[in-house]
């Protein structure tokens, strides 16, 4: 049973920094779920004419993650951090990628998030991004869009593939 802290009363009279953490985390454990109980094959799955696929949401929203909480909060270059110059190259998965890769690398760019920020306010002012300084406020409401798009996307997803478990011909 998945918990969701967001509708806990403590949570509604808590402070907004408080609120945006439920919120953020329940979106980002909802993003790794989708991949429970599937196959590799299924994961990997390509329904759309997009690189889109399970893997690859929850592989993008690491790099996300390292943008948002990296890039932005220390002004280190993508290339430093280890990850794409584009989001779009953040959708390819290599060939050892895996379920349990890519969760495992999702959770330690969240907990590496969480750490970077934890002595922020949200009215800090983040220099690393590539459209200018802009405050925590405004980095944790643009990742929580981000996140409730992709998981939009990702339920689809997953309807589509568990409605077909069979991969498709010739793959």
């Amino acid at each position: 049973m998945t918990t969701t802290p967001s509708l806990e009363p403590p949570v509604f009279h808590a402070d907004i920094r408080t609120q945006f953490e439920a919120f953020l985390g329940e979106y980002r454990a909802a993003l790794r779920a989708t991949l429970d109980g599937l196959t590799e094959e299924q994961a990997r799955r390509r329904l759309v004419p997009s690189k889109t696929t399970l893997l690859g949401l929850v592989k993008h929203a690491t790099f996300v993650e390292k943008v948002w909480f990296d890039e932005a909060v220390t002004g280190r270059s993508r290339a430093e951090i280890g990850i794409p110059e584009s989001a779009e190259d953040s959708f390819d998965l290599d060939d050892g990628d895996t379920i349990a890769s890519i969760r495992s690398a999702h959770e330690e760019a969240c907990a590496a998030s969480r750490k970077a920020t934890a002595d922020l306010s949200l009215d800090d002012v983040l220099p690393g991004n590539r459209r200018g300084p802009l405050p925590l406020r405004w980095v944790y409401l643009h990742v929580l869009r981000e996140f409730t798009q992709h998981c939009g996307h990702a339920d689809i997803l997953r309807e589509q593939v568990l409605a077909d478990p069979a991969p498709p011909e010739g793959a």
